[in-house]
């Protein structure tokens, strides 16, 4: 196949994986009451799942990822170009997925990346598109360390589109609002009854189950947390802006006249 018709394909795919995991939050909600078009929803669809993917997939790989490939030499290149496709998606789903962890345990131990993280967790309503709402310097950091490895080491282009649609519907999974169990699986394959308890305003999943796709790291590293019990609530302890101008900006604010100003309460 072209490397055309397998994005034609991936993309097909993503759309009826929103409509299926959409009918199974209708059908096997989590939460009930959630309503389709709730608080916050065009905000993520639009601004953040459309708009703000387009614009930064464009700045990623044609102003980063391009000029950063274009300048390394490559014979310093160690190339994937011969592994079958199959090994090569599994390689950088595998890799990027524990860097993701790490990285994402380390934002909610950092002051300064959580900045950039906590607008994620802003949504009191959690379903298969609250996922989208990421800052985009988080996104940035993220997209650039997961596909210049694809691209500098020579990985068939066809594992790009094939990536993104397996994150795509693994995101969108993980926050759906959807009552589901893996079972035994649930300690191997990361899902929704281990990541909504993430987003859950409790203290004590604030350090716990980073994990992306694969919940065996957070096993593995000693930060996994189940309960037989539903959260209370989701979402921040604190306010913070609707609008999606006001989310970017407000981390630079808690970064720059947040601190500003405690000092001048301070003196």
């Amino acid at each position: 196949m072209k490397l055309l018709d397998v994005t034609i394909v991936c993309f097909t795919l993503l759309i009826l994986g929103v409509l299926l995991l959409t009918w199974f939050e209708r059908k096997y909600p989590y939460r009930k009451g959630i309503s389709f078009f709730r608080e916050g929803f065009w905000t993520d669809l639009l601004a953040y799942a459309i708009v703000q993917s387009f614009l930064l997939k464009i700045l990623i790989f044609d102003f980063i990822i391009a000029p950063i490939h274009h300048s390394i030499p490559e014979k310093f290149f160690f190339s994937v170009s011969n592994w079958p496709i199959g090994w090569q998606l599994a390689f950088f789903i595998f890799s990027h997925d524990l860097y993701i962890y790490w990285f994402h345990r380390w934002q909610h131990a950092s002051k300064v990346l959580w900045r950039t993280h906590e607008v994620h967790h802003s949504n009191q309503q959690i379903d298969w598109i609250a996922g989208a709402r990421s800052h985009s310097i988080e996104i940035i950091i993220n997209q650039t360390i997961e596909f210049l490895p694809i691209i500098i080491l020579g990985a068939d282009p066809m594992v790009i589109p094939i990536k993104g649609l397996i994150d795509g519907l693994w995101g969108m999974f993980i926050h759906a609002n959807i009552r589901v169990s893996l079972g035994k699986l649930k300690y191997i394959i990361n899902g929704p009854e281990f990541h909504l308890w993430h987003h859950a305003n409790h203290r004590e999943v604030f350090h716990a189950n980073f994990s992306t796709k694969f919940s065996f790291w957070d096993v593995i590293f000693g930060t996994l947390y189940e309960s037989p019990t539903q959260p209370s609530s989701w979402g921040l302890y604190y306010k913070f802006p609707k609008n999606y101008f006001a989310q970017h900006w407000y981390a630079f604010y808690r970064w720059t006249f947040e601190p500003w100003e405690k000092k001048q309460e301070d003196s």
